[in-house]
């Protein structure tokens, strides 16, 4: 795309070496795992609280990267590599993006806002798509590297672009703002999102106008006061500037006159149609959602259509058809062992991209598919294009390809210049599941890319494992959060253990674990020698904790480098005595102190013949001392909890006194790291804090649930004042009912404690409260007051607006327990995105 020598010019970039000032530069690399094209990419590093980028250098390089930007002199420049030097990389990214976006000069949307920036671009794209080429931000890529990125895709094929853009802090969309530079503006709305970055909304609201200070365009909703205000002040403030002598408003409103004037909207079903009045006319779409977040998004977009000039007849048939927007992948359990990644609806080259990169992870399994429908890209040639497919997909560890549709159908030498890639074809979606039965798949990933007409979701339904109803659903970038936010209040040189016991709190062992690596945590630590064996089978490679070792599987955890807590000199002897009889040296063991607790450790009596016996031992080497806090979450108990420490701090250094290196220490857990900041020591360990419950009340706001788990109605019941509901004929309707009864009972976790009303769940966000017992496989819930209430709804048990804090408080219990509980009959969906 561009030398390396513009690219120096355009960032201010000093040389640290230059060995070739002709290398070509297609991709900007800032992440050395996910790196497409080495030999035409700049690997860019970045220095953060949490990481040096400059660590990375050698990993890129091996990968066949020889370009390299850098705000730091590294101890080692690489050999026969180019390296630019600049004062922030950050500033550069944004830099090398601005000049590249001022090399076109096709329409360009520049979104913002609190909420649905990411569903409007989806949703404008898909309906746009359909007759030009559109390049968009990839999933929610609106940060300041996500931006950059994003305008990066930008080329000569595309007739239009489609950007959202997100700040949490003053200063940052002036940056944005630079690097999109859109004609046409829309602000979706203003919420309270980020509010803590800012001094008040006002603030927030004006910061974010930023984006549109050269659009042409601006569209808006008037009936947020606030909004409307801030605006038309913005507006007036830039009068007699370029910018604003040339800027438009178009405002949509269903309480004031506007541009496009909502009437009426009417739910029926699953569709809702909205009617209004634009320039005089009647005008109504149809949409195939009824929630009031979905219909302000289509308002969104139907005003963006109509100020494109797109016809009436046109807007009102692509609205009809609308998809939800999956804004991340969903890893799901297939057929025969299988992993299913689902990216329907997400159909070009950069989202093709992300996605191989997340099914390189899949280490548990060898075999690796993709099942892949047409690209829908007006403006690039069918050879280019799917040579270009084809060279992202055999250069991977994929085995096997299945291309669905004519198009690729007609280039399948494409992917069989790849001798060691199995390609397949069929001309249409209906043909693949004609043929189904003669494929075979087990044991392996499979990644489903569709765009939307080839309706992907019937090849899912047929490699979806078929379980439960009941759902549980994981969010993979909450958990990544988390575990950044718990960083953040580490000191440097802090190492972290992710506790992934007991099937990982209910989320899922594997699938959990194989985040966690990736992200770079240091230890992981599980209850069962069995948990850990299955964690390595998987693929996992960092070292693992086995906390309750059964003595009798020392030699396997020996076997699978596995590393065992020992606690008393009956474990400690078993485990020298296998290592002995195995040939094995100085293996990691984890030396347990009790300094209060009193569950599991060596007392403050064994430190000295425990340090005699390490001393003397060369089968055993101590890679931590450790002791658990009984009660760091209790301000009341903050006494105990220092005389705990105290009792670690010496017996702890009586041990290390009679060894001739230095083990690691921890004894923080989750809320010993927010609560107690001294305690840190080389490790903390994350249990419940890293899936979203932090009961140390210090981290309020920033840790996220990762979890939801919800089922569906079964069945709806007109129930008359006086009849019995339930089992024991001991609960009566106190009035003329409406029950709904849910697929949920106790054998799924939800514990019986929340029968009789103790309990509620959420069906159309509204409370729906338990009626009778709960039952093994079902239980019932009112929904009397609750309007337009189907069979097969979905009712929430718990997710972020019901915490499962607040049903392990109803369930006179706690959280860990709650989670934990989920049945594995339970079916996990895990999504996955930026």
């Amino acid at each position: 795309m561009y030398d390396i020598e513009q690219i120096a010019k355009w960032c201010n970039g000093e040389w640290l070496s230059q060995t070739d000032a002709q290398a070509t530069i297609w991709e900007l690399a800032t992440d050395s795992r996910n790196i497409n094209k080495p030999e035409q990419a700049i690997f860019i590093t970045f220095t953060t609280p949490l990481r040096d980028g400059n660590n990375y250098i050698a990993d890129a390089w091996s990968k066949g990267v020889r370009n390299f930007l850098v705000s730091k002199v590294p101890e080692q420049i690489p050999a026969e590599s180019n390296m630019l030097l600049v004062r922030d990389t950050l500033t550069a990214l944004q830099q090398i993006a601005a000049a590249h976006r001022k090399q076109y000069s096709i329409p360009v949307i520049g979104i913002t806002g609190s909420n649905g920036k990411t569903i409007v671009k989806d949703w404008l794209a898909a309906i746009l798509g359909e007759d030009r080429s559109v390049v968009k931000s990839p999933r929610s890529y609106n940060s300041q590297i996500g931006v950059p990125l994003s305008v990066w895709q930008m080329t000569a094929a595309h007739q239009m672009a489609i950007f959202e853009a997100g700040i949490s802090q003053p200063g940052e969309m002036d940056r944005l703002e630079k690097i999109i530079s859109p004609d046409i503006g829309l602000f979706t709305n203003i919420g309270e999102a980020h509010n803590e970055g800012f001094l008040n909304s006002r603030q927030k609201i004006n910061e974010k106008l930023v984006l549109f200070r050269h659009a042409r365009l601006l569209i808006y909703c008037a009936d947020q006061p606030q909004l409307h205000e801030c605006i038309a002040q913005y507006v007036n403030n830039l009068k007699g500037s370029d910018s604003t002598d040339r800027m438009q408003l178009f405002t949509w409103s269903r309480k004031h006159t506007a541009d496009l004037q909502i009437t009426k909207t009417t739910a029926q079903g699953s569709r809702t149609t909205i009617h209004a009045i634009h320039d005089g006319a009647e005008q109504y779409i149809t949409i195939p959602f009824t929630d009031e977040a979905s219909v302000e998004n289509a308002i969104n977009c139907w005003c963006v259509l109509l100020t494109l000039g797109m016809p009436v007849s046109v807007i009102q048939e692509r609205m009809a058809t609308l998809q939800p927007v999956s804004m991340r992948m969903e890893i799901k359990h297939g057929i025969n062992d299988s992993t299913i990644i689902n990216d329907a609806y997400n159909s070009d080259l950069t989202s093709l991209q992300l996605a191989l990169n997340y099914l390189d992870q899949q280490k548990q399994h060898g075999h690796h598919t993709v099942i892949m429908s047409d690209i829908l890209q007006p403006g690039k040639g069918d050879l280019d294009l799917y040579d270009e497919v084809a060279g992202h997909i055999g250069r991977r560890n994929v085995q096997r390809f299945i291309g669905i549709g004519p198009a690729l159908y007609k280039n399948k030498a494409s992917f069989r210049k790849y001798r060691k890639l199995r390609s397949i074809f069929f001309k249409s979606t209906a043909a693949f599941l004609k043929n189904f039965h003669m494929l075979t798949f087990d044991k392996e990933a499979i990644l489903l890319k569709g765009a939307r007409p080839f309706a992907f979701e019937q090849i899912a339904v047929l490699l979806e494992q078929k379980v439960h109803q009941t759902v549980m659903s994981i969010d993979l970038a909450a958990l990544r959060q988390n575990l950044d936010t718990y960083r953040t209040t580490l000191k440097p040189g802090v190492k972290t253990m992710a506790m992934v016991k007991a099937f990982a709190y209910g989320s899922g062992s594997y699938e959990i674990a194989n985040v966690l690596q990736y992200s770079g945590i240091d230890y992981l630590a599980v209850a069962y020698t069995d948990e850990g064996v299955a964690l390595r089978k998987a693929g996992i490679k960092v070292p693992v904790m086995v906390m309750s070792p059964d003595a009798t599987s020392f030699d396997r955890m020996i076997a699978w480098k596995l590393e065992p807590e020992l606690y008393n000199f009956r474990s400690f002897e078993a485990f020298a005595s296998i290592a002995d009889t195995l040939g094995v040296e100085d293996y990691p063991v984890h030396i347990k102190l009790d300094t209060g607790m009193h569950r599991l450790g060596f007392g403050p009596d064994d430190i000295e013949a425990l340090g005699a016996r390490l001393a003397a031992s060369q089968q055993i080497k101590v890679a931590s001392i450790f002791s658990h806090l009984a009660a760091s979450d209790d301000i009341a108990e903050d006494e105990f909890t220092m005389q705990q420490a105290a009792r670690f701090e010496n017996m702890s250094n009586g041990l290390m006194t009679r060894l001739t290196y230095k083990p690691l220490r921890h004894i923080s857990n989750s809320a010993g790291i927010a609560r107690h900041e001294t305690l840190q020591y080389d490790m903390v360990r994350l249990g419940l804090g890293l899936y979203g419950v932090d009961t140390s009340n210090r981290l309020e706001g920033r840790l996220k649930h990762i979890s939801t788990l919800r089922t569906s109605i079964a069945q709806l019941r007109d129930v008359p004042a006086g009849d019995s509901i339930g089992y024991g004929h001991h609960t009566f309707a106190s009035r003329d009912m409406r029950i709904a009864t849910i697929c949920i009972g106790y054998a799924d976790g939800y514990p019986r404690t929340m029968g009789h009303g103790q309990a509620h769940v959420l069906i159309k966000g509204i409370k729906a409260p338990t009626v009778g017992i709960i039952c093994m496989d079902m239980c019932m819930v009112d929904v009397t007051d609750i309007p337009y209430v189907a069979e097969g709804d979905d009712a929430i048990i718990f997710s972020e607006e019901l915490p499962v804090t607040q049903l392990a408080q109803w369930g006179k219990t706690i959280p860990y327990e709650i989670m934990a509980g989920i049945s594995q009959r339970v079916k996990r969906v895990y999504t996955n995105g930026e």
